[in-house]
């Protein structure tokens, strides 16, 4: 299959040549498909939608591909297609742990290099270390023996409080091999943020390193440690990791019952490397949810559906090799980093960065890409904002000619930053932009090398995700913005919710609105080229006089003002009948929001979308109050401006400027009173 033999729209930024589309994973995927099973595709389109139609087919397809029928028989690709509660691939016995260890051999190889490492991990003032995938091999060897010496064994939880280091990743394959469910909190999540999560998980063992480094700064977090296993009344044993800090006196833990152990005293250099023999719907890990709209989910998913989606979506969707360096710039507690990790499932060296992207400057992240030679770079959309607001210029200050791919998620780009991209950091780079999350760790809508970039837009529904945009009927859209929908099952959907033993948390946060059919809480616009957009959060909809509009398209053209540095909209059905939309703008050092600036402001958005998205007020903030992985709060402050209190909607620990939903609080408290509104209001929509 060839890219589409098209003239270059005026909104295309990039375009993948002829053969870079015949060398791309996707391409071998396809031509494997006419000589193994006499299948032919005209286009990605007609590729995708029978990997939606015939879904037992497209998935028994991923796993022959991917060399699975070497390692396991199983009865049936997909026993109950019903959501929720498919079951997939029954009889199965696949472990996460040895499919990222062992390479199975396929028709394509999938072994790394010999010369390629495992790992490569660096901090802001260190240089990168590599780990071999023999070396790796011990290591995991080493802790799952460990593991087992402490008791630990399936049905177990194995719990991390860990910044992105070798000794995260080790902890992580070991819980796997020993058929254990691993979680992790990163160390610079709050206290009561980490409990929040970790008591429901219910761990024996905590693996705990004693700080982290972030902006040129160590953070010590041994008294948070002491704080955590008091806790954690299930815990038993405490592995205690020494990265960042000098070896201090004294316990790490206030608990005579819980033994302490130190990762180095652990490794047993003749370990024997086995793998626990587990069924496809074993639990392999707990994702969580932000906790910015009640208690966090605990999101537990398999062994055999995290190997089979994240074979398919690195490799046929992201394009990832075994000759790749694969950098993503998170922390261990974003669905990210476990995306990351899966990249040895495809035998590509994972590079791992414990430090501040902007770090010592805002270029900091693509000096981590250049040191390291990172092929493919994974970020935030804030990061790449950042870059563009900042006037960076990577692209000439540095050599990233290495890099053959950005990865982007979290949240959405405006344009000027898509061009960006290829004005001044990477001109002929492909820019993937990724819509997903953690509730299947994997990527909804992405890229795909068959396929043109064009500004603003998501090239592609993945392969085997039946996306579509629904009206409130349940009515498909096309061109048209809705609910984006799911309406066949994945095999990393969730197994089920920590603590929700009757189902009805799960069925509640995807299954409520259409039964039968993943809702997954986002506006989506799907264009008749299979092209997508997706406009924010669906619980965070703008509703202006019955029309509803997506935040995203608001910061498209508010967050590319010069004179702005970040803001966030919400809308409010109020107590008394009435709606409000406010904005709020963090004005650029030295700008004061006047009412020149607003009348600016206003007139932008009013020539750029219309005259119903202008807000009620905007007003100056101090900060914008964000998730930890980067997503802005608009659910917990349109709660608050509804009267809710600031620990009703998030956890301090869990968002950052925390002080802001206070602020928020007060600003709610004056909005309600009637005082202050004349020095912040807009003029009105008409």
């Amino acid at each position: 299959m060839q890219p589409p033999d098209t003239d270059p729209a005026p909104d295309v930024l990039w375009s993948p040549d002829p053969g870079t589309a015949a060398r791309s994973n996707i391409s071998d995927f396809v031509r494997w498909l006419g000589d193994t099973r006499g299948l032919l595709f005209a286009d990605y389109a007609a590729l995708w939608r029978w990997s939606t139609k015939d879904v037992p087919a497209f998935w028994s397809a991923v796993w022959q591909y991917y060399g699975l029928d070497e390692v396991t028989t199983y009865d049936q690709v997909l026993a109950d297609p019903a959501m929720p509660g498919a079951r997939w691939f029954t009889g199965a016995r696949i472990n996460f742990a040895e499919r990222c260890l062992t390479h199975p051999s396929a028709h394509r190889s999938a072994h790394p290099p010999a010369t390629h490492p495992a790992l490569i991990s660096l901090t802001e003032d260190g240089t990168p270390v590599e780990t071999s995938w023999a070396d790796l091999r011990r290591q995991v060897a080493a802790f799952s023996t460990t593991l087992r010496d402490l008791g630990v064994g399936p049905g177990d939880c194995v719990a991390g409080y860990l910044p992105n280091i070798p000794e995260a990743v080790v902890a992580l394959l070991a819980t796997a091999a020993v058929g254990a469910v691993w979680t992790v909190c990163s160390p610079d999540f709050g206290t009561p943020s980490v409990l929040a999560r970790l008591q429901q998980a219910r761990p024996t063992v905590l693996v705990a390193a004693d700080g982290y480094r972030h902006g040129g700064k160590r953070h010590d977090r041994r008294e948070e440690i002491a704080d955590i296993v008091d806790g954690l009344p299930t815990l038993r044993n405490l592995v205690t990791v020494g990265r960042v800090l000098p070896a201090g006196p004294g316990p790490w833990s206030r608990r005579g019952d819980v033994a302490q152990h130190e990762w180095t005293a652990s490794a047993a250099e003749e370990a024997r490397l086995e793998f626990a023999d587990v069924p496809f719907d074993h639990p392999l890990w707990i994702l969580w949810s932000s906790g910015t709209t009640g208690v966090p989910k605990g999101i537990v998913q398999s062994h055999g559906g995290i190997v089979v989606e994240l074979l398919k979506a690195l490799g046929l969707g992201a394009d990832l090799r075994p000759d790749d360096r694969y950098l993503f710039i998170t922390s261990t507690s974003w669905m990210v980093w476990n995306f990351l990790v899966a990249g040895l499932l495809h035998g590509a060296t994972i590079v791992l960065y414990d430090g501040s992207p902007t770090f010592p400057d805002v270029n900091g992240a693509w000096r981590v890409a250049q040191r390291t030679g990172a092929t493919m770079v994974g970020v935030g959309a804030g990061y790449l904002i950042a870059g563009e607001k900042a006037g960076a210029r990577p692209g000439s200050d540095l050599g990233l000619g290495a890099i053959r791919s950005i990865v982007q998620t979290g949240s959405s780009l405006p344009p000027s930053t898509w061009r960006w991209v290829y004005d001044h950091l990477a001109p002929d780079v492909w820019l993937q932009s990724v819509c997903g999350g953690t509730d299947v760790c994997s990527a909804l809508a992405g890229g795909s090398l068959l396929l043109p970039v064009r500004t603003g837009r998501i090239q592609c529904p993945a392969l085997g995700v039946a996306l579509a945009a629904w009206d409130p009927h349940g009515a498909p859209l096309i061109d048209e913005q809705g609910e984006l929908v799911v309406t066949a099952p994945l095999p990393s959907m969730p197994l089920h919710f920590v603590d929700d033993t009757d189902g009805s948390r799960y069925r509640a946060a995807y299954f409520d609105t259409y039964p039968g059919v993943w809702r997954h809480g986002d506006w989506v616009t799907v264009s008749a080229d299979l092209t997508v957009v997706v406009s924010g959060r669906s619980d965070s909809t703008l509703n202006r006089m019955g029309v509803r509009m997506g935040s995203a398209d608001i910061y498209a053209v508010v967050d590319q003002l010069p004179q702005i540095t970040d803001s966030l909209v919400v809308g409010a059905e109020l107590p008394d009948g009435g709606y409000t939309m406010p904005l709020f703008v963090v004005p650029a050092p030295g700008v004061e929001l006047d009412d020149v600036l607003r009348s600016g402001i206003t007139a932008a958005i009013r020539r750029a979308l219309s005259p119903r998205h202008v807000p009620d007020m905007i007003v100056a903030v101090p900060a914008i109050p964000r998730t930890l992985t980067g997503k802005k709060l608009e659910v917990p402050v349109k709660r608050i401006l509804q009267g809710a209190q600031p620990n009703e909607v998030a956890a301090a620990g869990a968002v950052t400027n925390p002080e802001m939903l206070v602020w928020f609080a007060r600003y709610a408290h004056q909005f309600v009173s009637g005082s202050g509104l004349h020095i912040a209001r807009a003029r009105p929509p008409v």
